[in-house]
């Protein structure tokens, strides 16, 4: 995925870094950067505290943490939902609870002297039927990727089952296509 943001941004004609790191111990001076951003990333550390503390951390004072993270109540939380009944419990605070408004505030509030908290809509456009997205899903997606992983032929089925009908259900295209809305809060701070 950094390769891929890098050639993107540089066939943008943008000038970009792109490093991979440890959201709970990133590898940067404090306050190193104007502006600190996860598009769906950091929402998936173990320990949400360090995260929220590394953030605040290596924004400069009056610089832009913005992230962008799926809510419980969304498309995704649902699908979270869906595979977490045929997984064990990870054992860390639920991802989704990066999109929960106080949560948010909570844990980056005290650091922040402005915080914006919107709900979206992100679209997920698909140009094939449910049952490929799970397929793609199933190969590039993490969390659903795990979970296939970890099950038995009869699990993988059952939870292939259920994913496309959740797929399905929340479709708003025709039989041979994808569309479906998941929410996601956009969070914008600017640091104390």
């Amino acid at each position: 995925m950094v390769q891929v943001s890098g050639s993107r941004a540089q066939a943008e004609g943008l000038r970009a870094c792109f490093e991979e790191a440890d959201a709970e111990a990133l590898p940067f001076d404090d306050a190193s950067f104007d502006v600190v951003v996860s598009l769906i990333g950091a929402m998936f550390a173990p320990r949400p505290d360090h995260v929220a503390k590394e953030l605040l951390r290596v924004c400069v004072p009056g610089g832009t943490i913005a992230m962008a993270n799926w809510t419980s109540q969304g498309f995704v939380g649902q699908l979270f939902k869906t595979v977490s009944k045929f997984i064990a419990p990870s054992g860390m605070p639920a991802p989704v609870l990066w999109g929960d408004e106080a949560t948010v505030r909570e844990r980056l509030g005290q650091g922040l002297s402005e915080l914006s908290l919107t709900r979206r809509q992100y679209l997920f456009d698909y140009p094939f039927p449910p049952s490929e997205v799970v397929e793609f899903f199933r190969l590039y997606y993490g969390p659903t990727n795990r979970a296939f992983a970890s099950l038995d032929a009869d699990g993988q089925a059952q939870l292939r089952q259920e994913l496309e009908t959740l797929w399905a259900v929340h479709n708003r295209a025709g039989v041979d296509c994808t569309t479906v809305l998941a929410e996601y809060l956009d969070v914008i701070g600017i640091r104390a």
